[in-house]
């Protein structure tokens, strides 16, 4: 059996439209760290994809090659996740994507230790003649969010967003945002075969009681 976890953890990737407390428990991630405008032809955030790919697919196909990850268990490769921020603004302005920072992100199954990651960077790097430095493995444990499915094109999220915050005042909680919690965004469709009205995207905001 190929594990899946947005089958197996369901209040992970299977929210619904009405925002939702969440406590997200730590996890393994491959994570790039960039900036720059998302759309942008061959940007940091184009070449972060890849290399982040390349090494999941590394680790994923190692079940052909004749190294054998210890407690390893075949998967699929969970969505793309991204950590949006912009300096000086508690959140995100859609209008000037040219100011994001981003860690672009794709979670690991647990048997992904440091050394494990290792030999993935190393054998990626030999067999695609690629520099995949720019690639780390973090260790995140986010706490609690809030969060709620958003359906439709990415320009149109602030609306979500907003249903969010009003959520967060409702319920007595306080958004926060900061060094190390961000505008957190979980893409579940491939926008290059998914018209933008049907775009499935989670977004989670940390939160913390008032």
């Amino acid at each position: 059996m190929t594990y899946d976890f947005k089958k197996e953890q369901p209040e992970l990737y299977r929210p619904g439209k009405r925002p939702a407390v969440i406590k997200v428990p730590p996890m393994n991630y491959l994570a790039v760290q960039g900036k720059g405008d998302p759309n942008a032809e061959d940007g940091e955030y184009s070449q972060a994809l890849q290399l982040l790919y390349g090494i999941a697919y590394t680790i994923k196909m190692s079940k052909k090659g004749d190294y054998k990850i210890p407690g390893y268990f075949d998967f699929v490769v969970p969505p793309l996740e991204g950590m949006w921020w912009q300096p000086g603004i508690k959140g995100v302005d859609y209008q000037h994507k040219e100011q994001f920072n981003f860690i672009s992100l794709i979670r690991m199954p647990d048997f992904v230790t440091p050394e494990i990651f290792d030999w993935a960077v190393k054998t990626a790097t030999e067999k695609k003649q690629t520099d995949f430095s720019k690639v780390k493995l973090r260790f995140i444990d986010e706490g609690l969010c809030v969060q709620a499915l958003h359906v439709g094109p990415y320009d149109d999220e602030p609306a979500t967003v907003e249903k969010l915050h009003e959520f967060i005042t409702d319920n007595d909680l306080q958004l926060d945002i900061n060094d190390h919690r961000h505008h957190h965004e979980i893409y579940l469709s491939d926008p290059r075969g998914t018209k933008p009205a049907n775009l499935k995207t989670i977004l989670r905001l940390p939160v913390k009681k008032q």
